[in-house]
């Protein structure tokens, strides 16, 4: 029997792609752009987060294009990314400015400002709702309207734009260790390949746009065994960061002289990893580390991982795995990871038939 190469050419390659854009359409219903950016936020936050853009119309359009396929989504959106010129750079983002619409902590029962719970699946039962089999834009209106008139009187007696951050509180306490102001120009990870060792800055830009499932896999195996840290999360907050840029022509860079661009919405965890010093007289005390994390969206699983992680490699004692910044870095990124995956999909007729001979002269030796 004698093994032969498949041959492909140009017809089979456009009929496979006929064929995927019939399966697309072959049921004849359409998903409309904005079906997508109102009714799937999670998977268009975490589009923008994996491909670092933040776009819902393009992440919904790569969504729409891709069927859901979330791999393929971010490959297209980190594609089309690639393509864009680079026209200004931001300011620096405070994220104390942030418009909170969640705030939580697992640290302190009490926090000035008060706990914000937000939107989130946490207190759900998660039993599936068949209600929403039958669901009608008619009960939907008025819903809406009943939530928006209690919301509003909600939201006219509190100040949702400058809640003080909860690490700020064990910081005048002293309880965390003095780390200089370090104001290095940061190395761009999607201009500039990384090279090991990293620096943190680097190592946070590869978590924040790591793949969703990779980073929560890796922050759980940090926490459960594989690695050496067990944050409380000190804050979680959910909520809108306004973004401004420099005014182009203006020669003292005056930041009262900015231009407002808008707003995106973003999860920031700030994770408290208790760790043991030496002082002096072999006097032996607790300070805490902070571990950070933050991602574009409402995210906050990979933001907490995230914060593992970055704590982790901090570290970086090499002893487990998730403290190797080479191996959690270079493992986590979509279309990295799964590129590779998809590459033994590729003809490996050369080689397969080399380690075949290898076999056959091995047997009949």
């Amino acid at each position: 029997m004698a093994y032969v190469a498949v041959k492909g050419g140009t017809e089979a390659i456009e009929a496979s792609i006929q064929r995927l854009t019939f399966e697309r359409i072959r049921s004849q219903e359409l998903l409309e752009i904005k079906t997508i950016m109102a009714t799937m936020r999670g998977m268009v936050d975490q589009v923008m987060s994996e491909s670092s853009l933040y776009s819902e119309f393009l992440a919904a359009l790569a969504i729409k294009q891709s069927e859901a396929n979330m791999e393929e989504a971010v490959f297209l959106l980190r594609a089309h990314r690639s393509t864009l010129p680079r026209l200004y750079y931001t300011r620096v983002v405070e994220t104390d400015t942030m418009a909170v619409e969640r705030r939580i902590s697992a640290s302190f029962k009490d926090i000035p400002g008060g706990q914000i719970l937000g939107a989130s699946y946490d207190y759900t039962h998660r039993l599936m709702d068949f209600d929403l089999i039958d669901e009608s834009k008619s009960v939907m209106k008025v819903w809406l309207e009943q939530f928006k008139n209690d919301e509003k009187s909600a939201s006219e007696s509190s100040d949702l734009t400058a809640l003080p951050k909860v690490v700020d509180y064990l910081r005048q306490e002293k309880l965390f260790v003095e780390v200089e102001d370090d104001d290095t120009e940061p190395i761009d990870v999607t201009k500039q390949s990384i090279q090991f060792p990293t620096t943190r800055g680097e190592r946070l830009q590869v978590l924040t746009r790591g793949q969703t499932g990779a980073v929560t896999s890796l922050g759980y195996a940090a926490i459960r065994g594989y690695g050496a840290v067990h944050p409380t999360v000190g804050e979680l907050r959910v909520g809108k960061l306004p973004l401004t840029i420099s005014y182009p022509t203006d020669p003292t860079d005056d930041i009262d002289n900015d231009y407002y661009i808008g707003e995106i919405k973003v999860t920031e965890v700030e994770a408290f990893v208790p760790i043991s010093t030496q002082k002096e007289n072999n006097v032996e005390e607790i300070e805490f580390e902070i571990g950070y994390g933050i991602c574009y969206g409402q995210n906050e699983t990979k933001a907490i991982a995230m914060s593992i992680l970055d704590q982790s490699l901090e570290l970086g004692s090499g002893v487990h795995p998730t403290q190797d910044e080479e191996f959690v870095l270079l493992h986590i990124d979509s279309v990295e990871s799964s590129g590779f995956i998809s590459h033994l999909k590729l003809p490996h007729y050369v080689t397969f038939q080399s380690k075949l001979d290898s076999m056959r002269k091995i047997r009949k030796a």
